[in-house]
């Protein structure tokens, strides 16, 4: 046989021996998987289902972590660096609209979000419905909850409510009728109130009106998002801009060949004191209808910091430098003033809508917006845009709704007033009424919610928690010896429901926090049936 004869056989028979190998390869490697699946199986259903429930409920919270996680990352909202456009992605998803991105038009109206709420990183099977996930048990729910409740760290008043969004009934309560300090939780009602009042689409205007034949007169709307900062060149929304309505004032004054005029600014659509009853602090600055960026006298955007005593007076003069730098000069110092009834409008710029102005304030807490919603309450209803005016129109919006009012106080709109005091039945109903379908214009009171460990002022809480991770949405609430957590939780069935607890008089406020978070999670880790 030739030598090149011998070489082929060779490789034929090295060919074959090595398919042959392969193959058994292959057959060992699928018994062993076949093997090694039905043990998975076998240990999966000896599991104890309350187990079964938490592992499950550990992966979809930490695939619900990550993939919210990266989408932040990678969607920079207007102001937040990203915390606070895409966590909601799957919070409000018929149409693939979820509410977070508003129109910059102000003549084009805000998209809602869609009227379902599924349950956040959980698709239902198909043909399932609204409410088609088992309903937890009273008995079930106080069975998780009712020793969290006793922990030492909570303070002598403690109460909770847990509420089944799709059946609209209260599943869980202890407490909730008796009122106490809600802290910032209280901003949830004062979200309810100034949507009620004027509706998720209504924009907040700033503008310039004539006031004589030199004078112009730069008006206060009530807008707590005014900014003179340069715009973020990635921001899909823009708060409106003191610079912007700058160049479109001269632009107007130059085509009335006027380069010389006489400035005044004009406050008065807010009534009453300026200062909050608890004094200058940090946490907010003077209330009033004309500042630019909070008063803030730092480069922070959300958060306390120093604040300038008069933000109306320190716009109109940065206003003064602006026209300057655009070729209009402002002789003398602005002063106060009230612009002439039916003056005309030289330039105006317009907020984002209330509903984009609602989450940014329930995501960080935010006092100033808090303040400034509840004028838009009161000027919605026709009552004076003070502390006391919005008080009582706050008060007004939630009962017209028929919300459980019993020994309710609103003092302010943000809930550094002690004197606030609410029901945990009333934050829970706030929820649901937010939550229900028949109540879209409320819905951002429900995107706007931090997430568990990912933003806004739960950011640094649930880490190490991965039933709450990633699952819980909830305003939380604290002042000196008082913690609230009010919110939203899918549990380990996929049944979306509301809670609020509620606690006074304790001494221990990072214990208090864990508490509340821990008894948020046991709602998420639960399948109680």
């Amino acid at each position: 046989m030739p030598e090149t004869r011998k070489w082929q056989v060779r490789w034929q028979s090295a060919q074959r021996s090595a398919q042959r190998t392969a193959r058994d390869a292959a057959d060992a490697a699928g018994r062993s998987a076949r093997a090694a699946a039905g043990t998975v199986r076998q240990a999966w259903q000896d599991t104890p289902r309350h187990t079964r429930q938490t592992w499950r409920l550990t992966v979809v919270s930490a695939a619900t972590g990550l993939t919210v996680a990266l989408v932040a990352v990678a969607a920079a909202g207007p102001w937040d660096s990203g915390q606070r456009t895409a966590e909601r992605a799957e919070a409000a998803v018929v149409d693939g609209s979820s509410g977070e991105h508003h129109a910059a038009e102000p003549d084009r109206p805000a998209p809602s979000a869609a009227p379902v709420l599924p349950a956040l990183g959980v698709r239902p099977a198909a043909g399932a419905g609204r409410g088609a996930a088992p309903v937890p048990t009273g008995a079930g729910l106080a069975d998780a909850l009712a020793p969290l409740l006793k922990d030492p760290a909570l303070g002598p008043l403690r109460t909770a409510s847990v509420v089944d969004v799709a059946a609209g009934r209260e599943v869980f309560g202890s407490g909730q009728g008796k009122a106490a300090i809600p802290a910032s939780t209280v901003k949830l009602a004062t979200a309810v109130a100034a949507l009620s009042a004027r509706g998720p689409e209504h924009r907040i205007d700033t503008s310039v009106v004539t006031a004589g034949k030199d004078r112009i007169v730069l008006v206060g709307g009530g807008d707590p998002t005014l900014t003179v900062r340069a715009p973020q060149p990635t921001a899909a929304e823009q708060p409106a801009n003191l610079r912007t309505l700058a160049d479109a004032t001269a632009r107007a004054l130059k085509q009335h060949h006027l380069t010389t005029v006489h400035l005044g600014y004009d406050a008065s659509v807010y009534s009453g004191p300026v200062e909050h009853p608890i004094g200058p602090n940090e946490n907010l600055a003077p209330v009033t209808a004309l500042m630019t960026d909070e008063g803030r006298l730092d480069d922070s955007e959300h958060g306390p910091a120093p604040r300038d005593a008069d933000p109306a007076g320190a716009t109109a003069r940065t206003f003064a430098d602006l026209l300057h730098e655009r070729g209009i000069t402002v002789d003398g110092t602005p002063n106060g003033t009230k612009a002439p009834a039916h003056a005309q409008r030289l330039a105006a710029v317009h907020s984002l809508p209330l509903s984009s102005l609602v989450e940014r304030m329930l995501t960080y807490s935010d006092n100033d917006i808090a303040e400034a919603l509840a004028r838009q309450a009161a000027l919605g209803s026709g009552r004076p845009a003070s502390f006391a005016g919005a008080a009582e129109a706050v008060h007004h919006a939630l009962a017209r709704q028929h919300l459980p009012l019993a020994g309710a106080v609103f003092k302010d709109g943000s809930g550094l007033d002690r004197d606030d005091k609410v029901s945990a039945a009333l934050l829970s109903r706030l929820l649901l009424q937010a939550a229900a379908p028949d109540h879209p214009a409320l819905r951002s009171v429900v995107t706007g919610l931090p997430v568990a460990a990912f933003t806004g002022t739960l950011s640094n809480r649930y880490t190490g928690q991965s039933a709450g991770a990633g699952a819980v949405r909830a305003k939380t609430g604290t002042l000196t010896g008082v913690n609230t957590l009010a919110g939203t939780v899918v549990d380990a069935d996929g049944r979306l429901l509301v809670f609020s607890f509620m606690t006074t008089g304790t001494t221990d406020a990072v214990g208090a926090q864990r508490a509340l978070d821990n008894l948020a999670s046991a709602v998420a880790n639960c399948g109680c049936r």
